[in-house]
């Protein structure tokens, strides 16, 4: 199947499938085959472009449709929360930390349980289903995970008094934990401010992308 070219198997296809049939299931009523078109619609391959958001959009025209959705549900611009996505996993669905390594080539433990395109900790992922009563939201659903970042740099800008259209300070909080943000964590962490100068300039970069085709994203069909 084209999913395991996407990096699907096993039992996450499985589950993937089951949840895209469930989410796609009045394509029977119209007395359409489900399957093949789950297939195509709901294998989640990572963008050819992931460097211009325009081509991003262009591609994975259901993303910016749950963009769009989560930035009027949240306040948070699209190439704000698209930058920290881009960051944090490159667009791939079912990202993870690597895996430290012993005696610098054993694969050992990963560093967190971080998993999925916003790479969220089980823990707050679970605060985030909470919060919103999204029970069924999943990490691998890009849907899910970007409004999963919407509601975070809320609760960033309401616990820390971070603007949303500061993707700076936005991501070190994301990156921290507002409490970390607050203490000033990132201090003296050099490395990890230089990244999240490397979000701000490419979610600025992207503001001025969408600004250019966002109206003809807008007029787009989506078949899904």
């Amino acid at each position: 199947m084209a999913c395991l070219s996407a990096g699907l198997s096993g039992p996450a296809q499985w589950h993937y499938m089951r949840k895209r049939l469930g989410q796609l299931g009045f394509f029977r009523a119209a007395g359409l085959l489900a399957v093949p078109l789950v297939v195509l619609a709901g294998c989640s391959t990572t963008p050819t472009n992931v460097e211009n958001i325009c081509a991003i959009f262009e591609e994975k025209s259901r993303w910016y449709r749950a963009a769009k959705k989560s930035e009027k549900r949240w306040g948070t611009p699209i190439h704000v929360q698209l930058a920290i996505i881009r960051q944090e996993s490159t667009f791939k669905f079912n990202a993870r930390p690597p895996r430290k390594k012993v005696l610098g080539f054993i694969p050992w433990k990963r560093p967190s349980n971080a998993y999925g395109y916003a790479q969220a900790l089980e823990s707050t992922w679970a605060a985030y289903q909470k919060d919103t009563g999204r029970r069924g939201a999943d990490r691998d659903d890009f849907s899910d995970a970007i409004d999963f970042v919407g509601w975070y740099t809320d609760q960033s800008q309401k616990i820390a008094g971070i603007s949303k259209w500061d993707p700076y300070n936005q991501y070190l909080a994301y990156h921290e934990g507002q409490g970390g943000w607050l203490r000033k964590s990132y201090r003296y962490d050099g490395k990890l401010k230089g990244i999240a100068r490397s979000v701000d300039y490419r979610a600025k970069e992207w503001g001025a992308q969408l600004k250019r085709c966002e109206d003809d994203l807008d007029d787009g069909w989506w078949i899904f």
